[in-house]
């Protein structure tokens, strides 16, 4: 959008509640989004989607579904005083996603009946690259303008290059929380170098500034991947979707599970959130569902225990959130409330709200 105004007036028109144009930012901002302290970043991508699609979809969709929420959050505060906005999406990586997914498919209908595609296997993982390479320079500038990034997927492959810059900048180390049902831990999952089940496998083997991988609500999981995350050793710890029920069941205050969780996370810390780490009860139109998982409430106060464990979350990103195929928007409202959080939880921890 062009009609951006001044800061003082842009969070001034966002209190008065007032609807916002259709082209607006996130929560309906009209804020330059170099006047943010904080930048989402969206990225269309799903070319590895193995399962049910639409996540491509979710970034514009959780942009207009924002636009109805109120601002002022019962965890956080005012976050959006700080300036939230949101980028452009990186030139041509819809159209680069809408080129490789056709390619992608051809390879899983390969691999369903035991055959290869390896051309089309090429062209999905030099497209992987790119985008890969066009979310780290995006997410690179803003670093270096002095902003925090968080970035709003598309599937879980997408966060890599935001990854890759955090380290860049941060070679001390920093530990991920990873909120997902599913352990994202496999190599090469069909072949895709750049799966969206194998982001924390990359991550790990490839970012050795990630000095700890702290996984929870995990649900769905391979044999492969189980014994990957007991080999991280000190930079692993996984608390499975079974264990926090138990800690549920035996009567322990979730106050105890979320300050566990936290507790395993260096002094820097960054998030990331897969939608259908959630009870599939707020996220049915997610690609891979999975009955369990988080309660909306529980990852709050968990982001809620993260902000205010004296961590500095560093940055994050929201993945997987996929609209419903029928026209309801409830993922998507579970989505931007989700992210609010995440902005929250973000600026809390660094002073800023």
């Amino acid at each position: 959008m062009s009609d951006y105004l001044p800061f003082a007036e842009a969070i001034a028109t966002l209190e008065q509640g007032t609807p916002p144009p259709p082209d607006a930012g996130f929560l309906g901002v009209r804020l330059d989004p170099r006047e943010a302290a904080l930048v989402l970043l969206p990225a269309p991508w799903e070319a590895t989607t193995s399962y049910g699609g639409g996540t491509s979809l979710g970034p514009e969709a959780i942009r207009r579904a924002s636009h109805q929420m109120d601002v002022e959050d019962a965890h956080f505060g005012a976050p959006y005083r700080a300036g939230i906005a949101l980028l452009p999406e990186p030139p041509g990586l819809a159209a680069l996603n809408a080129a490789a997914r056709p390619r992608a498919l051809q390879v899983i209908d390969a691999v369903e009946r035991g055959a290869t595609a390896p051309e089309a296997l090429a062209v999905v993982n030099a497209a992987s690259e790119q985008m890969n390479e066009a979310i780290y320079q995006a997410a690179r500038a803003a670093l270096a303008a002095g902003q925090w990034v968080g970035l709003l997927g598309g599937d879980h492959s997408s966060p890599f290059g935001l990854l890759r810059a955090l380290a860049e900048r941060h070679p001390q180390g920093f530990g991920v929380l990873h909120i997902d049902a599913h352990h994202d831990l496999r190599a090469a999952y069909e072949g895709f170098a750049w799966s969206h089940a194998s982001i924390f496998h990359n991550v790990m083997t490839q970012l050795p500034q990630v000095s700890r991988l702290v996984q929870a609500a995990i649900r769905d999981y391979s044999k492969e991947e189980r014994r990957f995350s007991e080999q991280l050793g000190e930079r692993g710890r996984c608390f499975y979707d079974a264990e926090l029920f138990r800690r549920r069941a035996e009567g322990e205050p979730f106050r105890q599970t979320a300050q566990a969780i936290v507790e395993a996370l260096p002094e820097r810390v960054y998030v990331s959130f897969d939608i259908d780490g959630l009870d599939p009860a707020n996220c049915p139109a997610t690609g891979t569902p999975v009955p369990g998982g988080l309660s909306f409430h529980e990852a709050a106060y968990l982001l809620a225990a993260l902000a205010e464990s004296g961590r500095r979350v560093i940055g994050f990103d929201l993945c997987e959130v996929a609209p419903d195929a029928e026209g309801g928007e409830w993922d998507a409202n579970v989505g931007a409330r989700l992210l609010y959080k995440l902005c929250g939880c973000l600026l809390r921890s660094q002073g800023r709200c």
